[in-house]
C-alpha cells in the first residue's frame, strides 16, 4: 500500500510539472494567420483563426511578419445538413 501510494504521488508531481498546450487552432473558422516571433513587439509564435477566407486574413496580415495558411482542424468533410421537406395539401 505504502509502494502504492509512493507511486501515485510520485507520478502525480511529474505530469503536474509538465507543461501542458492548449490547442492552436480553432476549429470554427476554416483559414489562421501564423503570426511570428517578434510581431506586436513581443516573441513567440501564435496563430489567429478567427478568418472566414484567405484573402480576408491577407488583407489583415499586410504590413505584419505573418502568413495565412488553412487550418488543419476546420471540419471540410462534413457531411451537409438534411434538408427537410414539408409536404403541404
Amino acid at each position: 500500500m505504502r509502494h502504492s501510494l509512493g507511486l501515485f504521488v510520485t507520478l502525480g508531481a511529474i505530469l503536474s510539472a509538465a507543461p501542458s498546450h492548449a490547442q492552436t487552432f480553432d476549429p470554427s473558422y476554416p483559414v489562421c494567420m501564423h503570426v511570428y516571433s517578434g510581431a506586436n513587439g513581443g516573441g513567440g509564435e501564435w496563430y489567429d483563426c478567427s478568418f472566414t477566407s484567405i484573402p480576408q486574413c491577407r488583407a489583415t496580415a499586410s504590413g505584419r511578419a505573418a502568413v495565412c495558411d488553412l487550418n488543419p482542424y476546420y471540419p471540410v468533410n462534413a457531411p451537409p445538413p438534411r434538408l427537410r421537406h414539408r409536404r403541404i395539401g
